[in-house]
């Protein structure tokens, strides 16, 4: 079970995002009934092109605070100096899907990025 975690300029459209997302899911061999979540950043998460994305994809639209964010920022892999200055973690893609995924979950996809949106995939952590 995948977390997409995303992140966006505010110009984007929803297509671009679920287009990213299944390239993502592609590149790591994972079968669209595989996600079961998108997550991002509180300021993005309630836009309508957030929520668009999620609805067309079928899965929860998350939303990740700063707390958890920063939780999840030593699991990063990818450094973006505009991320960081931006919002304290090198990755809010990576970060926002480690975050809903759990403090053990890992990252199956790092962060692949188009002209407006990023996106990695993180598994979903188990009980075992």
């Amino acid at each position: 079970m995948i977390v997409a975690g995303i992140g966006f300029r505010r110009s984007v459209a929803a297509e671009d995002i679920v287009a990213l997302v299944e390239q993502a899911l592609e590149r790591a061999a994972l079968a669209g009934d595989a996600l079961v979540k998108l997550a991002t950043i509180e300021a993005l998460a309630d836009l309508p092109v957030f929520t668009e994305a999620a609805r067309r994809l079928a899965v929860p639209a998350m939303s990740v605070d700063q707390q958890a964010l920063s939780a999840a920022a030593p699991r990063v892999r990818t450094q973006s100096a505009r991320s960081i200055a931006a919002h304290g973690v090198g990755s809010v893609a990576e970060a926002a899907a480690l975050a809903v995924a759990g403090p053990r979950a890992e990252l199956v996809l790092d962060r692949i990025a188009s002209s407006s949106a990023t996106c990695a995939l993180a598994r979903l952590e188990t009980g075992s």
